[in-house]
This record gives C-alpha cells, sequence and structure tokens, in this order.
C-alpha cells in the first residue's frame, strides 16, 4: 500500500507540477512595438528565455470585443499561445469576460451582454468560452488551465468595488463558465484545469467562504494576486492564508499575480504603478532585491503548500507606443529587462535558486 501510494503522489506530481510562470500578454504588442528583448546584448525571445529560466507556464489574458487595442483578442491570444507551446510551456488562459480591464475593482460587463438578464448573460458568457476554447483547440493550442475571471472580488459580468454580490447570480456565471470549460476539454479530450482567481490574500477565504454557500463547485485551482501595495497581509499571512485554503477548498492554491520592482527610476513619462510604497524589509529595489524576492516568495508559496507563481507582465518594457496612461510603460520598473538597454535582469536566476 505504501508503495502504491507513493506511486500514486509521484503520478499526480508529474501531471501537476509546481507552476512557474509569467503573464506574457504584452509580448506581441511590445515587439511590435519596436521593443527587441536582450541576453548577453543579443536579441532574445521572451518565452525561451522563460523556459530557460525554469519557468513552465505561460498566462494570456483575452478580452470579448475589445474595440479600443488589437491585442488580446482571438487571434492575439492564438499568437501568444502558439509561441508559448514552442518553447514547450503551458498555458494559463485568464478569461476577463470584459471588453476592457476586469479587477478587483470592477467588472465591466462586455456591451454585447450588458443589457441580457442573468440567465441569458449565463448562456452567453457558456457560448462565449466554449467556442473560444474549441477554436483555439481547433489550431492545436487548447491550453492547459483556464481562469473564469479575472481577478472576481466583485460580481462576475458588471459587478462594482464595494457593491454587495448577488451570489445566486454571480454562482450561477460562475458556474456557467466552469461548465463550459469541462465541456469543452471533454470534447477536445483533454485535461484542462479551472481556476478562479482574487485579488490579495485578504480576501480570499471571505470570497470563498461565500461562493461554497452559493454552491460555487468544479474548480481545481484558486488564484490570488499578492502585491503588498494593494494588501494588508505580509508574506508570511500569505503563507498562512494559502495553507488554510488548500486544506479548506480542496484546491490547489498559485499566486497567479505578483511583481516587484528592480528599481524606482522610470525609462519615459508614464508613471509606475510600483514604487517606493511596494517594497518590503530586506528587498530593495534593485536587480538582486527583486530576484532574492522572486525567490523567496517561490519557496514559500512551495512551503505553505502552494502550487505555483506568475509574475505579471515582466515584459511590458517601455516602447514608443502609447497606452491610454501615456507613452511607455507603467510597469517598466518592474519587468525582467533593464531600462533602456532591455536587458534580461537577474531574476531570470530566482527560480533555480528557489527550487
Amino acid at each position: 500500500m505504501l508503495l502504491l501510494a507513493a506511486a500514486l503522489a509521484t503520478a499526480v506530481a508529474a501531471a501537476h507540477p509546481f507552476y512557474r510562470g509569467a503573464d506574457l500578454s504584452y509580448v506581441n504588442e511590445m515587439e511590435d512595438c519596436g521593443a527587441v528583448y536582450r541576453k548577453g546584448g543579443r536579441p532574445a525571445d521572451p518565452f525561451a528565455l522563460l523556459a530557460e529560466a525554469g519557468g513552465n507556464l505561460v498566462r494570456v489574458r483575452i478580452w470579448n470585443h475589445a474595440t479600443w487595442t488589437r491585442y488580446s483578442n482571438l487571434a492575439d491570444v492564438a499568437r501568444t499561445i502558439r509561441r508559448a507551446k514552442r518553447a514547450r510551456l503551458q498555458v494559463l488562459l485568464d478569461f476577463h469576460y470584459s471588453d476592457d480591464w476586469a479587477d478587483g475593482d470592477k467588472q465591466v460587463a462586455p456591451a454585447a451582454w450588458a443589457k441580457l438578464g442573468a440567465a441569458a448573460q449565463a448562456r452567453a458568457l457558456y457560448r462565449y468560452t466554449r467556442r473560444t476554447l474549441a477554436a483555439l483547440d481547433a489550431e492545436g493550442l487548447m491550453p492547459e488551465l483556464v481562469q473564469v475571471g479575472n481577478e472576481t472580488n466583485p460580481e462576475l459580468v458588471g459587478g462594482a468595488k464595494g457593491r454587495p454580490i448577488d451570489w445566486r447570480r454571480n454562482a450561477r456565471l460562475l458556474g456557467a463558465g466552469i461548465r463550459a470549460v469541462r465541456d469543452a476539454a471533454r470534447a477536445a479530450r483533454r485535461p484542462v484545469r479551472v481556476m478562479l482567481h482574487i485579488a490579495q490574500p485578504e480576501n480570499v477565504e471571505p470570497w470563498f467562504d461565500a461562493a461554497t454557500r452559493a454552491g460555487v463547485t468544479g474548480y481545481d485551482l484558486i488564484g490570488i494576486s499578492y502585491y503588498r501595495k494593494w494588501s494588508t497581509r505580509t508574506p508570511a499571512q500569505l503563507g498562512e492564508t494559502i495553507r488554510r485554503a488548500h486544506a479548506r477548498y480542496k484546491a490547489d492554491v498559485v499566486v497567479v499575480e505578483t511583481a516587484y520592482p528592480f528599481t524606482l527610476e522610470g525609462e519615459d513619462d508614464s508613471p509606475n504603478l510600483l514604487g517606493a510604497d511596494s517594497l518590503l524589509p530586506g528587498y530593495p529595489a534593485t536587480p538582486d532585491g527583486q530576484r532574492h524576492y522572486l525567490a523567496d516568495l517561490t519557496r514559500l508559496v512551495a512551503a505553505s503548500g502552494g502550487s505555483g507563481v506568475v509574475w505579471w507582465e515582466p515584459a511590458w518594457i517601455s516602447t514608443r507606443c502609447r497606452t491610454r496612461w501615456g507613452q511607455g510603460s507603467n510597469w517598466e520598473n518592474a519587468a525582467w529587462f533593464d531600462l533602456r538597454t532591455h536587458e534580461a535582469l537577474p531574476v531570470f536566476e530566482a527560480w533555480r535558486e528557489g527550487r
């Protein structure tokens, strides 16, 4: 019996590795804007660099029908997934269920769904999820993991921070997304894991307790965003949350968004989102400070029974292009590439240390 148990544990570990990943949704846009990523002074592919660094997962977002950008649509997502698979990386597809950013403050309903009732919205969400996954599968690009919503602290498809959640409606929408993923996976004859995602560890247990009471089931993973700037929890408290959530909800737990600055300077006039207010004791805003942050966070998550760490947008560097917030990037000081030269930073070595 002990040998059988050990064999089963080994098989499960092989099937579901500890995820070391990065959200690379911006790479196509950055390169179209003239970005050149470098290692040792030579042009380099961020997907290949991630794999070489010990990474095994690429996260990519998708919007329903964003008229303000030509990225993060189905064609762009397919392009990203193709690059990830070429680098032999697994893929986590992140449905925002919005035409714009959905996050812990807001869940803006897609324009096409905004005037529908709850039942019709659930049907639309199911069809959209199922069709998107079927289209990817037809090209050999089925993701291994799927997020049903992004930072769904507010109510899915139209909720806002501070507004009470109608859990009957919310459970219906979440359930429709989960069923769509399961049905698409069955049709593709491929295993696909389902993640639900909440911003900041202090919100995880209240949200999942409410979701459990409302009958939300069928997910495999809990995703947590952790940015010290926006969280009341220390890293140690994050670890405690991961341990409790894993035991309480019988799901694997992944820090699916995090980042840390390697400098407080900027390359452009676009204000950096992570500044001095994002720093932790013992981790200065230096390349080595950033590297140690990721290595230590990885160790903490693993020691707490967690199942992975994913960095948000390490390739969102400054270019000549503009966003709605200005020319360049609001994240270049938290990327994995130095200012101006866009040379790969020591953070790429963190996962070798964090094992």
